[in-house]
């Protein structure tokens, strides 16, 4: 018998997403809907299994986890990218990573979405209507306006894409950005103090890393005009919390729209929560029925390959 976790499966869609009947026979599903990241709990949790699949960064697995689980063997991870991994604990516990497909513009897609919603102030109108309300705040076009991308990899190009369909001028800078890179997307390659001021729109597209942890603090959002707003679908550390916390409550931008948090799900009491300036989602940036089947169908495949003997998208 093969044990197997899928964790964190919040929506109750992991299921329903593959045709999980594709597994050898003598396999064993079990799925978990909570969230639970302390190791001594987790580890009790997950001792029984022989194989675990994870859904992105929802569950951390450092060292100290693997080395509570003797009997894993396999560790399936959406995408191919997975900071929350330790992956050299997992060789040296012989655990196989493997990771998954995605879709490719599903993050810029979203990340359209919370720039729209900013612009036209979305979500404080439907809370406004519901209320019994009507207009109370005037929103913006985005014809002739700026974005500034940190950022121009895939996803940032993308973005970069749907800027220029509405007609707005697009500036990017990352540390190793090049003009010849901008001109291919048609952007202007500017210096980061410049991009932040010039910028109507700031929307975030690198990965987090000791480079880009804390990229956008005090300094980069002082820059920022007041009738300006930050987008960031990246990673929660990029920003700094406290800065983007005091901007908003001092009004010295005009509003944020984030995707990402340091500490996710995002404690129920924590100040992003009372800023009414700030657009809230919950990490839904992959979260598509079509990325999910494409997540969840690659995890079957990977559990048959590594059943076979044959592992395929080998992570560690």
């Amino acid at each position: 018998m093969t044990k197997i976790a899928i964790l964190d499966d919040y929506t109750h869609d992991a299921l329903s997403s593959a045709d999980w009947d594709r597994l050898p026979h003598g396999c064993e599903l079990t799925v978990f809907n909570d969230v639970l990241v302390e190791v001594e709990p987790l580890a009790m949790r997950l001792a029984p299994f022989d194989v675990i699949c994870i859904m992105r960064e929802r569950t951390p697995f450092p060292a100290a986890l693997f080395e509570r689980l003797p009997a894993l063997k396999l560790l399936v991870t959406s995408a191919m990218r997975n900071r929350a991994i330790d992956l050299d604990a997992a060789r040296a516990q012989g655990v196989t990573v493997c990771g998954t497909g995605g879709s490719a513009w599903v993050t810029a897609e979203h990340t359209w979405a919370l720039l729209l919603a900013c612009a036209r102030n979305i979500p404080h109108d439907d809370t406004v209507m519901r209320g019994g309300g009507w207009q109370s705040r005037i929103g913006v076009e985005l014809r002739n306006r700026t974005i500034g991308l940190l950022g121009l990899g895939r996803i940032g190009a993308m973005v970069a894409h749907y800027a220029q369909a509405f007609g707005m001028k697009v500036t990017a800078w990352s540390q190793n950005l090049t003009a010849e890179r901008c001109a291919e997307v048609g952007a202007e390659l500017v210096s980061r103090e410049d991009l932040f001021r010039r910028s109507d729109f700031v929307s975030i597209h690198v990965v987090l890393s000791t480079r880009t942890r804390g990229l956008v603090g005090r300094r980069e959002l002082g820059l920022m005009r007041p009738d300006a707003c930050l987008i960031n679908t990246s990673r929660g550390p990029i920003v700094e919390e406290q800065a983007l916390i005091d901007a908003l409550e001092n009004s010295t931008i005009r509003g944020a729209a984030v995707d990402v948090y340091d500490r996710e799900p995002l404690p129920a009491d924590h100040p992003y929560r009372r800023l009414d300036t700030l657009i809230m989602t919950p990490h839904t940036g992959y979260v598509t029925e079509e990325t999910y089947r494409i997540f969840y169908s690659d995890m079957v495949e990977d559990i048959c390959a590594w059943h076979a003997g044959d592992p395929v998208r080998v992570i560690a």
